[in-house]
C-alpha cells in the first residue's frame, strides 16, 4: 500500500509549493538556546539522548541568533535581560518563531514583582506556550510539535502581511 500502488505508472508526486516549503521549515528548524533559569535544565535534557529532539530536525541548539529560526525562552526574564532578548530576536532571520517555556516565561510565575517581566510576550511575540514549573522535556517536545503544526498551516500571503 505504498505510493507506487496509488499513483500507478505515472512516476510523479504532486504537492503545493507552500506545503513543500513548510515541510522543509519544520524538518530543519534550528533552535537558539536562551536558558535563564531552572527550565533550561529541562530544555537541555530534551536535547539529550533520552528524548532526542534531533529526530525532529533539531540537531543542535545554536548560540548565534543569525543561525536560528526558533527561540526557546526557558525561565524568568528580568527587566535588565528584556532588551537583550529583544535584540537577539531582532537579529534572527525571517521567518522566526518563539516558544515560551515554563510558567515564568509565560506569565511571570511566582515572581510577581517589579524586576521580572510578567510574560515574555511583553518583549517578543510568542507562538507557543509550554506550561509547567519546570515543564518536563515531554512538554517541550509537545510544544515543538504544536509549533510544527502551526508552521505547516502557514500561507505565503500570511508571511507577506507580517
Amino acid at each position: 500500500m505504498g505510493v507506487e500502488q496509488k499513483l500507478g505508472n505515472m512516476g510523479m508526486v504532486t504537492t503545493t509549493l507552500e506545503s513543500a516549503v513548510n515541510w522543509a521549515r519544520t524538518n530543519a528548524m534550528w533552535p537558539m538556546l536562551f536558558g535563564l533559569a531552572c527550565c533550561a535544565i529541562e530544555m537541555m535534557s530534551a536535547q539529550a539522548a533520552d528524548y532526542d529532539m534531533s529526530r525532529f530536525g533539531m540537531e543542535l541548539m545554536r548560540a548565534s541568533p543569525r543561525q536560528s529560526d526558533l527561540m526557546i525562552v526557558a525561565g524568568r526574564v528580568s527587566r535588565k535581560m528584556a532588551p537583550v532578548l529583544r535584540r537577539l530576536y531582532d537579529q534572527m532571520p525571517e521567518p522566526k518563531w518563539v516558544i515560551a517555556m515554563g510558567d515564568c516565561a509565560s506569565c511571570g510565575g511566582v515572581f510577581n514583582n517589579y524586576a521580572i517581566v510578567q510574560g515574555v510576550d511583553e518583549v517578543v511575540p510568542v507562538d507557543v506556550y509550554v506550561a509547567g514549573c519546570p515543564p518536563r522535556p515531554e512538554a517541550l517536545i509537545h510544544g515543538v510539535l504544536t509549533l510544527f503544526e502551526k508552521v505547516k498551516g502557514e500561507k505565503f500571503t500570511d508571511l507577506a502581511k507580517a
